[in-house]
């Protein structure tokens, strides 16, 4: 952006200098091509005034000092003075000066302009031509003046593109500097420190009224995230108390088999509800500049979970096997990513047939069973809150939701697909190797 403001304000400033250099140059040299007529035109107006017996010894003394070659004849033509040069050197001159031809404007004298100019001149009263007279002016001294003169004007054009130069430095500078720390403020909250703050002193007012909105929005993040923790703490605690309560009284009825069901159900419900808030904290937290998060060994915490779920799985006939291929560290909380597994887990053994496979690669989890998969809608919707399949068992409809905000939170993505059975696959960040 700081290359785009100044091309541009450098390519406005340049066209301002050449729009006000050039035609001072023109005008400069149009006014000395101007003088350079005039001195010459008063010379022959000079030499035509002249008596015929003084004309010869002034002509003479002209190309002596001056250096240039004139000619007078008379009415006739004949030569009364030929100083330089002869009368059939400048005939066609002379035939429109005795005709009373006006002569052909001067072209402008520039600085490269080389060679003479022919001036000439009809001598007589009123309408009557006695003769004329012709003058070879060299215009290399006008040239030289004309160089000069457009030297000064270009060394002044020069200043004032470097004082644009540096005025459009400044400028950019000005403008930028508030957009670059807004730029760095940005990227360290998405890096994850909290409360950043930029500076908003600098710069246009919009500018520094955008930066002092930023520095309230990052407060406001971090607050939010700070309350967000404090919410899910208050509501795990005094929630969970009045259902442990709830729990023993239905315990002690008798025939209360359908009320302890809603009774578990509801606790799952609710079990499920508090982890999908603490997963949406964890990604707010984050967000806001939260801790950086542990590492976690991908094999070491499969291996782990599986053997924790293998007792249901054989319950339920399904066989659980590990296929490790290439270890990795994936950058992911432990506790985490053992929450998505056994999501997964209890998902596939509920409702995947009787096989299922974990698969360790890198920083890639896969978990794909053998059951009925789901269609093309139906994985669409699989991640969304409360969604429930066909399946009457199915529970509350928040495991693959937590799952899927527990890895974006992690900078991770979740992917679903229908492969002789259900895959489902999760791809961490990996801890670079130093």
């Amino acid at each position: 952006m700081r290359q785009r403001l100044l091309l541009v304000l450098l390519l406005f400033s340049l066209s301002a200098v050449t729009a006000f250099a050039f035609p001072l140059l023109m005008s400069t040299a149009s006014e000395r091509t101007q003088q350079f007529v005039i001195s010459r035109t008063a010379d022959l107006d000079r030499f035509a005034t002249l008596p015929v017996d003084v004309v010869v010894s002034e002509a003479e003394r002209y190309a002596e000092v001056y250096g240039e070659e004139i000619v007078v004849v008379d009415a006739s033509g004949t030569p009364v003075v030929e100083s330089g040069m002869t009368v059939e050197d400048v005939s066609p001159q002379i035939d429109a000066a005795l005709r009373n031809q006006p002569a052909a404007p001067v072209p402008t004298v520039l600085p490269w302009s080389g060679g003479d100019v022919l001036f000439a001149r009809p001598v007589g009263i009123g309408t009557k031509v006695a003769g004329a007279v012709v003058l070879r002016a060299s215009t290399r001294v006008a040239a030289l003046d004309v160089a000069r003169r457009w030297a000064l004007v270009l060394a002044g054009a020069l200043l004032a593109a470097c004082a644009c130069v540096l005025l459009a430095l400044v400028v950019s500078r000005w403008l930028l500097r508030p957009l670059k720390e807004l730029d760095r403020g940005v990227r360290a909250v998405a890096e994850g420190q909290r409360r950043t703050h930029v500076a908003d002193t600098a710069g246009p007012a919009e500018l520094r009224a955008l930066s002092e909105s930023f520095n309230r929005m990052s407060d406001a993040v971090a607050e939010a995230a700070d309350q967000q923790r404090r919410l899910i703490a208050d509501a795990s605690h005094q929630l969970r108390n009045p259902m442990a309560a709830l729990r023993l009284r239905v315990d002690m009825l008798p025939s209360n088999g359908s009320l302890l069901t809603e009774v578990e159900r509801l606790e799952s419900l609710l079990d499920g509800l508090l982890a999908l808030a603490s997963a949406e904290s964890t990604a707010t937290e984050r967000a806001a500049g939260g801790v950086e998060p542990e590492l976690a060994d991908l094999q070491v915490v499969a291996h782990d979970r599986v053997d924790a779920w293998r007792a249901a799985a054989q319950a339920d006939g399904v066989t659980i096997t590990v296929d490790d291929r290439t270890p990795g560290l994936v950058r992911c909380a432990v506790s985490d990513l053992a929450q998505v597994l056994d999501v997964l887990l209890d998902n596939a053994i509920k409702y995947g047939g009787t096989e299922v496979t974990v698969i360790c690669d890198r920083a890639t989890l896969t978990v794909r069973d053998n059951g009925p998969g789901l269609s093309k809608k139906d994985i669409g919707r699989a991640t969304e809150r409360f969604w429930r399949g066909d399946d009457s068992r199915r529970g509350t409809g928040l495991g693959l939701a937590i799952a899927e905000r527990i890895v974006t939170a992690h900078d991770g993505k979740l992917r679903l697909r229908t492969d002789g059975g259900l895959v489902v696959t999760v791809e961490l960040p990996k801890e670079p190797l130093l």
